[in-house]
């Protein structure tokens, strides 16, 4: 949709659903009946003419203001075109994304920065995708429990040692390092059970968008978080860390990775989330994070293959960008907690467990290590 004035009238070069570029036509805005198109399209119009005054120096301290030309010129329409088809793009992406989510939690997609379309070569999964050279079997155990929530030392976490990890709320409550062990499908307690918490999967509404100090894409949550409840899973493909090795220096060589070490017990599996994951593929990382890493197992007790789970370290607000520490250290308490995360091998935008590279940190914490790695 591009415009210009004739004779104190707008019109607005259309392009038809359906028909080819053949087919566009000149309307007046009378003629058209899609409001809120329009109203993006104007907002757009103006956020780029703002971006062009500053850029061009048109006002250093007061607040530009962005007139709307009589015509558009030939770069400007071209951006308008370049950006209503970028939507299209983004639309259909968010769609898809929702099309394949396991999880109550809906996924929005907004950049309001540049002309970035969704991510190629990105496959939205929601669990555990198995690598060549992995082999994964279910392996829990179930317990007998009548109310998990009073009796603890029965339930999963007391067979192996543990004590319940949440309250009645969800929240979590034992300190990072130690494991988690969720009720499964091999026990006698229902869906209602306190202790299944990370398998029901995603609750919140999050919004993927393009961050404007070069980041890249970032995630937000649309709704408030409590302290201390579970946000997500980080998901992909579980690899060898020979394998993580050999596609770590390929990921060096282009400037992104997603490589987490699974650590909990020995360094063997790494989950590598560049092409195959959930919503975590995109949440940045800062030195100050709102988000926590747990160990959890479920249906599979396999210290070697624990779920990853993210849990808020304090309220986060509507509105608010999600984060977690690549470089997460967990307080060596006692022998236990030590198991968990004193090797986080996330390479997160760079590097791989074995050779990482430099790294300027943009997340402008006053905490800011400078460098991720």
């Amino acid at each position: 949709m591009v415009f210009f004035y004739l004779q104190e009238e707008e019109l607005y070069l259309v392009k038809w659903k359906g028909y080819p570029d053949s087919d566009c036509s000149w309307e007046p805005r009378r003629h058209l009946r899609c409001f809120n198109l329009l109203r993006q399209f104007h907002r757009d119009l103006e956020r780029e003419l703002l971006r062009r005054a500053k850029a061009a120096g048109t006002s250093s301290n007061k607040k530009v203001v962005a007139r709307c030309p009589r015509r558009l010129d030939f770069s400007l329409s071209h951006y308008m075109v370049l950006k209503a088809k970028q939507r299209q793009r983004l639309r259909l992406w968010e769609q898809q994304l929702n099309s394949k989510r396991a999880h109550p939690g809906f996924i929005t997609v907004e950049n309001e920065v540049d002309l970035e379309g969704p991510p190629k070569d990105f496959v939205y999964i929601n669990e555990y995708r198995v690598g060549e050279g992995v082999s994964i079997t279910t392996s829990a155990k179930g317990c007998k429990c009548r109310d998990c929530f009073t009796d603890e030392r029965g339930c999963c976490p007391g067979g192996f040692q543990h004590r319940l990890a949440y309250n009645g709320e969800g929240q979590v409550i034992v300190k990072p390092g130690f494991p988690i062990y969720e009720c499964n499908s091999l026990c006698r307690c229902g869906p209602s059970c306190p202790n299944r918490v990370v398998q029901k999967g995603i609750q919140y509404n999050f919004c993927i968008f393009r961050t404007p100090d070069g980041r890249g894409w970032g995630v937000r949550t649309l709704e408030k978080i409590r302290k201390n409840s579970f946000v997500m899973e980080y998901v992909g493909e579980i690899i060898t860390s020979d394998e993580a090795e050999r596609r770590g220096q390929i990921y060096d060589r282009q400037g992104a990775t997603y490589l987490f070490d699974l650590d909990y017990v020995e360094d063997i599996y790494t989950v590598d989330a560049a092409h195959y994951g959930n919503i975590s593929h995109f949440v940045n990382h800062s030195c100050k994070p709102n988000l926590q890493v747990y160990n959890v197992f479920i249906d599979n007790q396999d210290e070697r293959l624990p779920r990853i789970a993210f849990f808020a370290t304090r309220t986060i607000r509507t509105g608010e960008e999600l984060t977690f520490d690549y470089r997460m250290q967990v307080d060596p308490v006692d022998v236990e907690s030590t198991k968990m995360d004193t090797n986080f091998g996330l390479a997160g935008l760079t590097g791989s467990p074995k050779k990482r590279i430099h790294v300027e940190c943009k997340c402008g914490a006053n905490s800011c290590r400078k460098y991720l790695f």
